[in-house]
């Protein structure tokens, strides 16, 4: 007998603990906090570093550029200046060519593979060629004598040869022209419907490592991220149609160009990354505090004052937790953040000094969306403290998850703060300091979850105060540079003692990391978070969709998570096959409802159940298993179940006298409209051998989660393929459909 257990059973788990970050709602229950263990005897390391208002960027860049709507180009000229920190004699200089990632779709970052996929369907006119794009470098000179330079192009690179060696302490100011093609797409450099995205549309300084004698020249990463820059002055001037709005980080300004055109300028020092996001449909909200001003970039094409409130209110959200990391790790120093809504549906991205986040709903509860405060985390760890993200991801995604999950752990959130990180405390044999490559399809499963737990046990030995003090010291030795896990690790020794750095290298650098057991969940802690979790992401999704017919589905699980009684009823066996696989149905479906911490009764017998149908069924949700024709519930109760189930449009007995079906329907209960009834059904005796595994560990997580559609009815032919349905889209579905397909 197949169970719901192993790896099918933690795919589930994570992809409820992954969709409950993107959907749960914040609890005002208290947060659990923790002693201090007793210190061990260190004296704090004074450092030798620059402090980092002392630090000034070593690149300064002067970028005039047009941006073309009609052919998607940017054609552009810049002029950057250099300064060679390092005691290496330095014969060239290299710039990364990321837009060269969209020359093929074999370069192309993965993550947005699906979403194209979904485009093409939805633009027919839309050719392969279309998806794609890249930079032509037109010249490169040496400012001060003007001679054309000598180049290397090869992935994604720029070498440019220097007309002589550039000694420690010395500038070199080149000027580069070129043309960049916007691809179609979902990609970080795209376009789609009314916006532009435009990260990596310009050559961008590599970072020199002194250790190695080399320059930084890796591709961009196909798997994940390789955002990884020295911080830079920026002067930039973008010519753009004037009906485009604009975002860019610093201090913006704009003035007329030629005719129907306009030029926006913008300047922005000891930035680590520069982006622009355009559209004419953009409106901008913003609030201005202690020298902070905070601007979100939205869509309202209807004026929606609903939306305009709840922007207002992201723009306080992101007010408290750009305080809090301020008040933790270290002062959020630039007078300017923004937030930038774009098309890309669930996925979230960081920049410096700005967010980009997909479109929010007028119903959107800003104290729920743990994503949005994730990314505002990344403004110290990945914009103020930078990182080598293609090789250690870890430091910048498993600190800022860390972060968002510190801030609602002090916000008094059960589901967000400290317990669920906790919770995530499976085995992986990965280790969390991990390359990409290495990471693979994984990186948050490694780098987030796994990530923000060794460090969470790093807070538990050290005690909430002695972590805060370090935490300060290392945004000390690394805002504005590029922090690395070796440099992690001589802090965490210099700070908190040499047994806490070791263990936390262990705990980073060896595969099958596991919290030490003394701050571990209990079983019993597991299943109550869990189930209390769960809770909250349904009726967090009841909540938004109020559209939905009290017969959809899931609705049955929601009413289990608030401890109304569940029964299943089994049909009699019209066959041996039958029997095993009703009996598989059902102990598939209890130990789904057991990893919930819900309580099902399951009966078998036809006489108990005709004599429960007025007493204790009455009372039960009921899920019933198998033919129609085979069990007692629905036999006694057919004429009800046929007037109920064609509430929802469902012909009940169309589809039960048609052979070779399967499925699920909801009605309200025959004897008791606060109680619903499931039917899990076939119409033949059995299920097909071919049929039986996938309808049986499917058929449950598809319709009772929330991770995917939301179904009144399902019917499918003896293949799998849909009959008939009625089915009401679920915009993070899509997010979800490898485990759902895997099921």
């Amino acid at each position: 007998m197949t169970k719901l257990t192993g790896k099918k059973r933690l795919q589930m788990v994570l992809a409820v603990a992954m969709a409950f970050s993107l959907i749960a709602g914040t609890l005002t229950n208290a947060g659990t906090t923790y002693a201090a263990p007793t210190a061990e005897s260190t004296s704090t390391i004074k450092t030798t570093f620059q402090t980092p208002e002392q630090v000034q960027a070593h690149v300064k860049y002067e970028i005039d550029a047009k941006l073309d709507t009609d052919n998607m180009t940017i054609t552009g000229k810049q002029t950057v200046t250099y300064r060679n920190t390092s005691s290496d004699k330095l014969n060239d200089v290299v710039f990364h060519l990321f837009a060269d990632a969209h020359r093929s779709k074999d370069t192309q970052p993965q993550m947005f593979a699906r979403t194209n996929e979904e485009l093409t369907k939805q633009h027919p006119d839309k050719k392969p060629a279309d998806f794609l794009g890249g930079i032509d470098i037109t010249g490169v000179k040496d400012s001060t004598s003007g001679r054309t330079l000598t180049t290397i192009n090869e992935q994604q690179s720029l070498t440019v040869q220097l007309e002589k060696p550039l000694l420690k302490d010395e500038e070199v100011t080149l000027v580069l022209t070129y043309k960049t093609k916007i691809p179609f797409g979902a990609q970080r450099l795209s376009y789609q419907k009314d916006i532009i995205n435009g990260a990596h549309w310009f050559p961008v300084m590599s970072v020199y490592n002194e250790q190695a004698h080399a320059w930084n020249k890796v591709p961009y990463s196909t798997t994940f991220e390789s955002d990884y820059y020295d911080v830079a002055d920026y002067n930039v001037r973008l010519n753009v149609p004037d009906k485009l709005q604009l975002a860019m980080p610093g201090q913006m300004s704009e003035q007329q160009a030629e005719a129907g055109r306009k030029l926006v300028s913008t300047k922005s020092d000891k930035t680590r990354e520069f982006v622009f996001f355009s559209s004419e449909k953009y409106h901008k909200a913003s609030k201005t505090k202690n020298g902070l001003t905070v601007e979100y970039v939205y869509y309202n094409d209807n004026n929606d004052p609903a939306k305009t409130a709840v922007i207002n209110q992201y723009i306080d959200r992101a007010f408290q937790a750009i305080e809090f990391f301020s008040s933790k790790f270290g002062k959020y120093d630039y007078p300017d953040f923004r937030i930038v809504e774009s098309h890309v549906e669930g996925v979230a991205v960081e920049f410096s000094r700005m967010i980009q986040m997909g479109l929010v709903s007028s119903k959107a509860v800003p104290e729920n969306d743990t994503a949005f405060v994730h990314e505002i985390a990344h403004q110290w760890f990945h914009s103020i403290i930078g990182n080598n993200s293609e090789q250690e991801s870890f430091l910048d995604e498993g600190f800022a998850d860390f972060a968002m999950t510190y801030f609602y752990n002090e916000q008094g959130s059960k589901s967000s703060g400290f317990d669920s990180v906790r919770f995530d405390d499976y085995p992986m044999d990965v280790a969390i300091n991990s390359d990409n490559h290495h990471v693979g399809d994984s990186p948050d499963a490694v780098y987030y979850k796994k990530g923000r737990l060794a460090i969470y046990e790093l807070y538990r030995m050290a005690g909430a105060e002695r972590f805060d003090t370090f935490m300060k010291e290392y945004f000390n030795r690394y805002a504005y540079r590029n922090a690395t896990v070796s440099g992690l690790l001589q802090t965490i020794e210099d700070q908190l003692g040499k047994s806490i750095r070791d263990r936390m290298d262990a705990n980073l650098n060896k595969p099958n990391f596991e919290l030490k057991p003394e701050y571990q969940m209990s079983e019993a802690e597991k299943q109550a978070f869990m189930k209390f979790s769960i809770k909250q992401m349904f009726d967090s999704v009841d909540e938004s969709n109020p559209q939905l017919p009290k017969e959809t589905i899931y609705k049955l699980m929601l009413k289990a998570l608030h401890d109304e009684p569940l029964t299943i009823v089994v049909g009699d066996p019209a066959s041996k096959e039958a029997k095993a696989q009703q009996n598989m149905l059902a102990a598939q479906l209890q130990s789904m409802f057991q990893s919930f911490g819900v309580k099902a009764d399951v009966i078998h017998n036809r006489q108990t159940i005709k004599k429960q149908l007025e007493t204790t069924l009455a009372k039960s949700n009921v899920i019933v298993i198998g033919n129609a024709k085979h069990n007692a519930f629905t036999q006694a109760l057919q004429a009800s179940v046929i007037a109920n189930s064609a509430r929802t449009g469902f012909d009940w007995k169309e589809t039960m006298n048609k052979p070779g079906l399967q499925g699920a329907y909801g009605l309200l209960h025959p004897y008791n409209k606060e109680r619903m009834v499931v039917h899990y059904f076939w119409t033949d005796d059995h299920l097909s051998k071919e049929g039986a595994e996938p309808f049986m560990t499917g058929i449950g997580p598809k319709t009772l989660m929330v991770t995917n559609h939301y179904y009144p009815f399902i019917v499918q032919k003896s293949d799998g393929s849909i009959w008939k349905q009625k089915k009401f889209e679920n915009p993070i579905a899509k997010l979800f459909e490898d485990s759902e397909d895997s099921n």
